[in-house]
C-alpha cells in the first residue's frame, strides 16, 4: 500500500506544478512561478522517496539527497514570498 501512496503523492505534486506553471504562463503572477518551481522540486523529492523506500530499500540510503532536494524545492518559494512584490 505504501508504494501506491508514494506514487500518488508524486503524481499530485507533478499535477500541482503543471497547473501552477500553466497559471503563471497565462496571467504572469510571479508567485505562481515560484510555487510551480517549488512543486516541481517536491515532485523530484517524491520520486527520490520512491527510489529510496521501494526500489532500493536496503542497498542505498538516499535520505541526504532527499533532504537536499526538499530544501532546494522550498528555497524558490521562500524567495518569492519574501522578496517579490506585487
Amino acid at each position: 500500500m505504501a508504494p501506491l501512496i508514494y506514487a500518488l503523492c508524486a503524481l499530485t505534486s507533478l499535477l500541482c506544478a503543471c497547473l501552477l506553471l500553466r497559471g503563471y504562463r497565462r496571467n504572469g503572477h510571479r508567485l505562481l512561478l515560484w510555487s510551480g518551481i517549488c512543486f516541481a522540486g517536491m515532485t523530484v523529492n517524491n520520486v527520490l522517496l520512491i527510489l529510496d523506500r521501494v526500489v532500493f530499500p536496503d542497498s542505498v540510503d538516499l535520505m541526504t539527497l532527499r533532504l537536499a532536494s526538499a530544501l532546494a524545492a522550498l528555497l524558490p518559494l521562500l524567495y518569492g514570498l519574501i522578496w517579490e512584490e506585487e
